[in-house]
């Protein structure tokens, strides 16, 4: 398994379009899931390392991001006849599980994935109530293990700041993750 940095962001880069069904049998678009201040588009899959390692965190912050007008949106986009634990199924068993505050998705031909540029798992894109790219950072410290309880919430707090200014921090440091398993 090779970890793989996405690349730094790409500051006013337009959000891109998406329609995808979601683990709770509706379609989700951009619109239906940006909030007023912003989206957080995020790619992740249930059985990477790394998201394992800080999805309670992400939860967390998701929840808090709401209350600032910051709407979220998981996205899954593996190749599951390689990784059947990325299923839609086990989405759905892991996202009631857990209780994911935001709408988990199924890029099944990975086209969302592309358009995005998205390189690993978890790879995250906040966006400002323009839907310009702010942030493509990482959550926090942590790494194939979670970072210590008093980690600085960096996602969290460049997300805050987009939410009150429009802006993203300038210094930002790339995430990092399992490669997204592409179809062959």
């Amino acid at each position: 398994m090779v970890a793989l940095n996405p690349p730094v962001c790409d500051f006013g880069q337009p959000a891109i379009d998406f329609d995808l069904p979601g683990i709770d049998g509706k379609r989700h678009t951009l619109a239906s899931c940006r909030g007023p201040n912003g989206l957080l588009v995020m790619f992740i899959c249930n059985h990477c390392p790394f998201v394992k390692a800080i999805i309670d965190r992400l939860i967390r912050d998701c929840r808090e991001l709401a209350s600032a007008g910051i709407g979220c949106v998981a996205i899954m986009s593996n190749d599951i006849a390689a990784y059947p634990e990325d299923a839609p199924e086990s989405m759905a068993r892991w996202a009631t599980e857990l209780d994911f505050p935001f709408p988990y998705l199924y890029d099944e031909t990975q086209s969302v994935a592309r358009a995005y540029g998205a390189v690993c798992t978890p790879d995250f894109f906040g966006y400002n109530a323009r839907l310009e790219l702010q942030y493509r950072g990482r959550l926090d410290a942590s790494g194939r293990a979670p970072a210590a309880p008093d980690a600085r919430r960096e996602l969290f707090e460049a997300m805050r700041q987009i939410a009150t200014t429009g802006q993203g921090p300038a210094e930002q440091t790339a995430s990092i993750g399992c490669s997204i398993k592409w179809h062959n």
